[in-house]
């Protein structure tokens, strides 16, 4: 209800499968707010970090914007500087006044570097409750306190996988290599998947840059492989199907001990019920805490 609609429409996964999937009709709600589900999903829980691929980092960013503006709306409580002032006093003679001293360089300057210690300084406080905590990272900014935390994308090293096409591996472009896939199945997509177009011929040199094969050796393939595969790409002295003839091995392997791994679990049905149980358990408690406090700050309980 307080996400203008205009931050939905601007996500490029919005606009990215609009133009790649027309022959379908994503001109509806459901698409449109799916970011907006899983910001719910990822609030719910209030993470420090969430581990994502490359192309939903705006989706995070989304999270984070919602989160910081139902903190600004919603993130007001009675006699909020009064309270804060009292936990500032918490910190220590020498925390308060340096608090006070970066507080007031932040607010009158703006001086981000400033906020920085601040932050730190009130994260690494031991001595303060988590609410007064949470009062004192809100008042270095202004008046409200922080009920959602805005998440940070956690990235891999190599953040973004091609599908066998070349663009982003998606179910929705039926271009992906499932982590238990049959080996025949791997094979004969990965002998099939795009390289650099511009090596028509065998005898025709390439760039592995611009090769969606290399982006698959940057993650499986050892310093040795990948210097084998570049130089021999460049000078054409392999061809593109000998260049991933090692990734196939590698990425077979991988779907094979995923499989093995898998089979106790398919063929133990109760195990996966006690385990989704668990967690699910985890879960809900974690989920309670958050819904309670953004009801209270909504003010939609009584107590």
């Amino acid at each position: 209800m307080i996400t203008p609609l205009s931050w939905l429409e601007r996500v490029p996964t919005y606009k990215d499968q609009q133009a790649e999937l027309q022959e379908k009709d994503l001109a509806t709600y459901g698409f449109l707010g799916y970011p907006l589900l899983q910001s719910a999903d990822i609030l719910l829980y209030r993470p420090r970090y969430v581990p994502v691929g490359e192309d939903q980092v705006a989706h995070v960013e989304v999270t984070r914007e919602v989160a910081r503006r139902f903190n600004n709306i919603f993130g007001r409580e009675a006699s909020f500087e009064e309270k804060s002032e009292k936990a500032v006093g918490e910190l220590g003679a020498r925390n308060s006044k340096l608090y006070r001293e970066l507080r007031r360089k932040f607010q009158e300057t703006g001086d981000t570097a400033s906020l920085e210690k601040a932050q730190a300084l009130v994260q690494s406080n031991t001595r303060i409750t988590v609410a007064d905590r949470e009062r004192l990272l809100g008042y270095l900014e202004g008046s409200s306190v922080s009920i959602l935390p805005e998440p940070q994308a956690l990235l891999t090293p190599t953040p973004k996988l091609p599908g066998v096409d070349g663009r982003k591996m998606s179910k929705s472009y039926g271009n992906t290599i499932g982590l238990r896939e049959d080996p025949d199945s791997v094979t004969r997509k990965l002998k099939t998947m795009q390289t650099d177009p511009a090596r028509v011929r065998r005898t025709d040199p390439g760039d592995p840059d611009k090769c969606p094969v290399w982006s698959l050796h940057e993650v499986y393939s050892d310093e040795s492989t990948r210097t084998w595969a570049a130089a021999g790409c460049r000078s054409a002295g392999i061809g593109c199907l000998e260049c991933k003839k090692p990734l196939i091995d590698r990425i077979v392997a991988e779907a094979t001990t995923m499989r093995q791994r898998a089979a106790e679990y398919e063929n133990n049905p109760e195990l996966v019920r006690a385990i989704l149980t668990e967690g699910s358990e985890k879960a809900r408690e974690a989920a309670r805490e958050t819904l309670d406090e953004v009801r209270y700050a909504m003010h939609l309980r009584g107590d």
